[in-house]
Protein backbone atom coordinates (compact mmCIF):
# COMPACT_ATOMS: atom_id res chain seq x y z
CA UNK A 1 0.00 0.00 0.00
CA UNK A 2 1.96 3.44 -1.45
CA UNK A 3 1.39 6.62 0.05
CA UNK A 4 -1.52 8.22 -2.40
CA UNK A 5 -0.14 11.82 -2.46
CA UNK A 6 3.10 14.01 -2.17
CA UNK A 7 1.43 16.89 -0.96
CA UNK A 8 2.80 17.03 2.84
CA UNK A 9 0.51 17.73 5.40
CA UNK A 10 0.65 21.15 7.59
CA UNK A 11 2.43 20.15 11.06
CA UNK A 12 0.11 20.21 14.19
CA UNK A 13 0.70 22.04 16.88
CA UNK A 14 3.72 20.79 19.32
CA UNK A 15 3.16 18.48 22.19
CA UNK A 16 3.64 19.81 25.63
CA UNK A 17 6.59 16.96 26.40
CA UNK A 18 8.12 14.52 24.60
CA UNK A 19 7.04 11.34 22.77
CA UNK A 20 8.41 8.59 21.12
CA UNK A 21 7.17 7.04 17.80
CA UNK A 22 7.10 3.51 18.21
CA UNK A 23 7.22 2.19 14.83
CA UNK A 24 7.90 4.07 11.11
CA UNK A 25 9.58 3.55 7.98
CA UNK A 26 11.66 6.43 7.08
CA UNK A 27 13.23 4.21 4.38
CA UNK A 28 9.90 4.43 2.47
CA UNK A 29 8.88 8.10 3.31
CA UNK A 30 11.81 9.02 1.90
CA UNK A 31 10.71 7.28 -1.88
CA UNK A 32 9.26 9.06 -4.62
CA UNK A 33 10.60 12.69 -3.26
CA UNK A 34 9.68 12.31 0.85
CA UNK A 35 11.19 13.83 3.07
CA UNK A 36 15.07 12.75 3.89
CA UNK A 37 15.81 11.16 6.99
CA UNK A 38 17.45 14.54 8.12
CA UNK A 39 14.17 16.26 7.28
CA UNK A 40 12.18 13.84 9.06
CA UNK A 41 13.78 14.00 12.32
CA UNK A 42 13.88 17.65 12.19
CA UNK A 43 9.97 18.14 11.59
CA UNK A 44 8.99 15.37 14.01
CA UNK A 45 11.65 17.20 16.88
CA UNK A 46 9.68 20.62 15.99
CA UNK A 47 6.33 19.25 17.39
CA UNK A 48 8.00 17.13 20.80
CA UNK A 49 9.03 13.33 18.82
CA UNK A 50 12.16 12.92 19.92
CA UNK A 51 12.60 9.32 19.23
CA UNK A 52 11.67 7.17 16.77
CA UNK A 53 12.11 3.19 15.82
CA UNK A 54 12.65 2.53 11.97
CA UNK A 55 11.53 -0.94 11.69
CA UNK A 56 12.76 -3.13 8.78
CA UNK A 57 10.41 -5.73 7.22
CA UNK A 58 13.40 -7.61 4.71
CA UNK A 59 16.71 -8.23 4.84
CA UNK A 60 17.78 -4.95 2.84
CA UNK A 61 15.12 -2.84 4.59
CA UNK A 62 16.37 -4.51 7.99
CA UNK A 63 20.55 -3.75 7.26
CA UNK A 64 19.01 0.02 5.80
CA UNK A 65 17.65 0.05 9.68
CA UNK A 66 20.61 -1.14 11.72
CA UNK A 67 22.59 1.63 9.53
CA UNK A 68 20.72 4.62 9.79
CA UNK A 69 20.16 4.00 13.75
CA UNK A 70 23.86 3.65 13.72
CA UNK A 71 24.56 7.15 12.68
CA UNK A 72 21.48 8.79 14.33
CA UNK A 73 21.17 9.35 17.72
CA UNK A 74 17.29 10.01 17.99
CA UNK A 75 16.64 6.73 15.68
CA UNK A 76 16.76 2.84 17.09
CA UNK A 77 16.14 0.07 14.94
CA UNK A 78 14.01 -3.21 14.60
CA UNK A 79 15.07 -5.75 12.16
CA UNK A 80 12.72 -8.70 10.94
CA UNK A 81 11.15 -10.14 7.62
CA UNK A 82 7.63 -9.01 8.13
CA UNK A 83 4.92 -11.92 8.14
CA UNK A 84 4.48 -11.29 4.32
CA UNK A 85 7.96 -11.22 3.42
CA UNK A 86 9.16 -15.12 4.82
CA UNK A 87 6.33 -16.98 2.56
CA UNK A 88 7.46 -14.87 -0.92
CA UNK A 89 11.13 -15.56 -0.11
CA UNK A 90 10.36 -19.76 0.50
CA UNK A 91 7.86 -19.40 -2.74
CA UNK A 92 11.11 -17.96 -4.83
CA UNK A 93 14.02 -19.67 -3.44
CA UNK A 94 12.58 -22.27 -0.79
CA UNK A 95 13.61 -23.02 2.74
CA UNK A 96 17.34 -22.49 2.31
CA UNK A 97 17.34 -19.46 0.75
CA UNK A 98 14.72 -18.38 3.86
CA UNK A 99 17.29 -19.94 6.71
CA UNK A 100 19.93 -17.69 4.91
CA UNK A 101 17.75 -14.40 5.42
CA UNK A 102 17.17 -15.50 8.93
CA UNK A 103 20.41 -15.67 9.49
CA UNK A 104 21.29 -12.30 8.50
CA UNK A 105 18.51 -11.06 10.70
CA UNK A 106 19.73 -12.66 13.10
CA UNK A 107 23.32 -10.90 12.99
CA UNK A 108 22.18 -8.14 12.49
CA UNK A 109 19.57 -8.18 15.87
CA UNK A 110 23.27 -8.50 17.55
CA UNK A 111 24.08 -5.42 16.91
CA UNK A 112 23.34 -2.76 19.79
CA UNK A 113 21.25 -0.31 18.31
CA UNK A 114 18.94 -2.96 17.00
CA UNK A 115 16.47 -2.28 20.27
CA UNK A 116 13.86 -4.53 19.18
CA UNK A 117 13.02 -7.58 16.85
CA UNK A 118 10.11 -6.85 14.20
CA UNK A 119 7.65 -6.85 12.58
CA UNK A 120 7.17 -9.95 12.58
CA UNK A 121 3.98 -11.96 13.31
CA UNK A 122 0.95 -13.55 11.32
CA UNK A 123 -0.84 -11.85 8.46
CA UNK A 124 -3.86 -13.19 6.90
CA UNK A 125 -4.96 -10.60 4.80
CA UNK A 126 -2.13 -10.68 2.00
CA UNK A 127 -0.96 -13.94 3.03
CA UNK A 128 -2.74 -17.19 1.68
CA UNK A 129 -3.47 -20.07 3.66
CA UNK A 130 -0.65 -21.85 1.60
CA UNK A 131 1.69 -19.77 2.91
CA UNK A 132 0.56 -19.67 6.70
CA UNK A 133 2.69 -22.37 7.19
CA UNK A 134 6.32 -21.26 6.73
CA UNK A 135 5.00 -17.53 8.08
CA UNK A 136 4.33 -19.63 11.79
CA UNK A 137 7.66 -20.95 10.98
CA UNK A 138 8.87 -17.58 10.67
CA UNK A 139 7.21 -15.68 13.53
CA UNK A 140 8.60 -18.68 15.83
CA UNK A 141 11.98 -17.88 14.63
CA UNK A 142 11.80 -14.49 15.65
CA UNK A 143 10.10 -14.91 18.64
CA UNK A 144 12.71 -17.19 19.65
CA UNK A 145 15.62 -14.58 18.39
CA UNK A 146 13.66 -12.22 20.82
CA UNK A 147 14.26 -14.08 23.66
CA UNK A 148 17.49 -15.39 23.21
CA UNK A 149 19.00 -11.89 22.70
CA UNK A 150 16.87 -10.20 25.56
CA UNK A 151 15.01 -7.59 22.58
CA UNK A 152 11.85 -6.40 22.18
CA UNK A 153 9.61 -8.13 19.92
CA UNK A 154 7.69 -5.88 17.51
CA UNK A 155 4.57 -8.04 16.48
CA UNK A 156 2.47 -7.90 13.33
CA UNK A 157 -0.94 -8.97 13.40
CA UNK A 158 -3.72 -8.71 10.78
CA UNK A 159 -6.57 -10.99 10.74
CA UNK A 160 -4.73 -13.33 13.06
CA UNK A 161 -5.09 -12.39 16.63
CA UNK A 162 -6.47 -15.55 17.88
CA UNK A 163 -3.42 -17.33 16.01
CA UNK A 164 -1.18 -14.46 17.20
CA UNK A 165 -2.01 -15.45 20.68
CA UNK A 166 -1.92 -19.24 20.13
CA UNK A 167 2.13 -18.73 18.66
CA UNK A 168 3.28 -16.84 21.73
CA UNK A 169 1.57 -18.78 24.42
CA UNK A 170 2.98 -22.30 22.95
CA UNK A 171 6.74 -20.72 22.71
CA UNK A 172 6.57 -18.32 25.48
CA UNK A 173 6.76 -14.91 25.02
CA UNK A 174 9.80 -12.55 25.31
CA UNK A 175 9.78 -10.38 28.51
CA UNK A 176 8.61 -7.54 26.11
CA UNK A 177 6.17 -7.71 23.38
CA UNK A 178 4.84 -4.54 21.58
CA UNK A 179 1.80 -5.11 19.05
CA UNK A 180 2.32 -2.45 16.46
CA UNK A 181 -0.51 -1.07 15.05
CA UNK A 182 -2.85 -2.52 17.42
CA UNK A 183 -6.07 -3.10 15.41
CA UNK A 184 -8.02 -6.13 17.70
CA UNK A 185 -10.73 -5.22 19.70
CA UNK A 186 -11.65 -4.63 23.45
CA UNK A 187 -11.64 -8.58 24.30
CA UNK A 188 -8.15 -9.19 22.42
CA UNK A 189 -6.54 -5.43 23.90
CA UNK A 190 -7.45 -7.02 27.35
CA UNK A 191 -6.00 -10.39 26.42
CA UNK A 192 -2.82 -8.64 25.41
CA UNK A 193 -3.03 -6.77 28.54
CA UNK A 194 -3.32 -9.20 30.53
CA UNK A 195 -0.37 -10.92 29.18
CA UNK A 196 1.78 -7.56 29.97
CA UNK A 197 2.20 -6.70 26.52
CA UNK A 198 2.04 -3.42 24.86
CA UNK A 199 -0.64 -1.87 22.96
CA UNK A 200 0.80 0.90 19.93
CA UNK A 201 -1.90 2.71 18.44
CA UNK A 202 -1.47 4.50 14.98
CA UNK A 203 -3.34 6.85 13.18
CA UNK A 204 -6.31 4.99 12.40
CA UNK A 205 -7.58 5.88 15.99
CA UNK A 206 -8.48 9.27 15.02
CA UNK A 207 -10.40 7.96 11.88
CA UNK A 208 -14.18 7.99 11.76
CA UNK A 209 -14.89 4.33 11.46
CA UNK A 210 -12.55 3.27 14.16
CA UNK A 211 -14.94 3.18 16.65
CA UNK A 212 -14.01 -0.64 17.85
CA UNK A 213 -10.64 0.74 18.13
CA UNK A 214 -11.35 3.31 20.21
CA UNK A 215 -13.39 0.76 22.43
CA UNK A 216 -10.33 -1.31 22.52
CA UNK A 217 -7.86 1.52 23.22
CA UNK A 218 -10.11 2.49 26.27
CA UNK A 219 -9.59 -0.65 28.16
CA UNK A 220 -5.55 -0.91 28.05
CA UNK A 221 -3.88 -0.12 31.43
CA UNK A 222 -2.35 3.44 30.97
CA UNK A 223 1.57 1.68 31.71
CA UNK A 224 0.90 -0.59 28.26
CA UNK A 225 0.02 2.29 25.82
CA UNK A 226 2.05 3.11 23.16
CA UNK A 227 1.63 5.45 19.64
CA UNK A 228 3.04 5.75 16.05
CA UNK A 229 2.71 6.58 12.77
CA UNK A 230 3.66 3.14 10.71
CA UNK A 231 5.08 6.00 8.57
CA UNK A 232 4.45 6.90 5.61
CA UNK A 233 0.78 4.67 5.98
CA UNK A 234 -2.02 4.80 8.24
CA UNK A 235 -1.85 8.65 8.47
CA UNK A 236 -4.47 10.38 10.74
CA UNK A 237 -7.58 12.39 10.16
CA UNK A 238 -7.75 15.06 8.90
CA UNK A 239 -5.17 13.89 6.84
CA UNK A 240 -6.09 10.33 5.23
CA UNK A 241 -4.97 9.79 1.45
CA UNK A 242 -1.95 11.79 1.92
CA UNK A 243 1.88 10.27 3.42
CA UNK A 244 2.54 9.97 7.11
CA UNK A 245 5.42 11.18 8.07
CA UNK A 246 6.50 10.71 12.09
CA UNK A 247 5.96 14.99 12.73
CA UNK A 248 2.44 13.67 12.64
CA UNK A 249 2.20 11.95 15.81
CA UNK A 250 0.90 14.52 18.14
CA UNK A 251 -2.47 14.03 16.29
CA UNK A 252 -2.51 10.40 17.37
CA UNK A 253 -1.44 10.99 20.69
CA UNK A 254 -4.01 13.98 20.90
CA UNK A 255 -6.96 11.17 20.21
CA UNK A 256 -5.80 8.71 22.52
CA UNK A 257 -6.09 11.45 25.13
CA UNK A 258 -9.63 12.33 24.00
CA UNK A 259 -10.32 8.49 24.12
CA UNK A 260 -8.66 7.71 27.60
CA UNK A 261 -10.10 11.71 28.99
CA UNK A 262 -6.35 12.53 29.61
CA UNK A 263 -4.77 15.72 29.62
CA UNK A 264 -2.40 16.00 26.83
CA UNK A 265 0.57 16.75 28.85
CA UNK A 266 0.13 13.73 31.28
CA UNK A 267 -0.53 11.28 28.35
CA UNK A 268 2.89 12.20 26.64
CA UNK A 269 4.74 11.61 29.97
CA UNK A 270 3.10 8.38 30.74
CA UNK A 271 3.74 7.29 26.25
CA UNK A 272 7.34 8.48 27.08
CA UNK A 273 7.99 6.45 30.44
CA UNK A 274 6.54 3.55 28.60
CA UNK A 275 8.70 3.87 25.36
CA UNK A 276 11.36 3.70 27.77
CA UNK A 277 10.39 0.46 29.31
CA UNK A 278 9.56 -1.12 26.08
CA UNK A 279 12.80 0.13 24.14
CA UNK A 280 15.24 0.64 27.16
CA UNK A 281 16.52 3.92 28.31
CA UNK A 282 16.03 6.65 25.93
Amino acid sequence: MAAQSVERPLPPDPLPSSVVDSHCHLDMCAADGGPTVQEALAAAAEVGVTKMIQVGCDVQGSRWAAKVASEYDDIWAAVALHPNEAPRIHASGGLTLLEAAWREIGELAELPQVRAIGETGMDFFRTETSGRAIQEESFRFHIGLAKRLGKTLGVHARDSHDDVLRILDDEGHPDVVVLHCFSGDADFARAASERGWYLSFSGVLTLTNAAELREAAAVVPEERLLVETDAPFLTPAPFRGKPNAPYLVPLTVRGLAEVRDLDVAQLCRTLYANSTRAFGPL
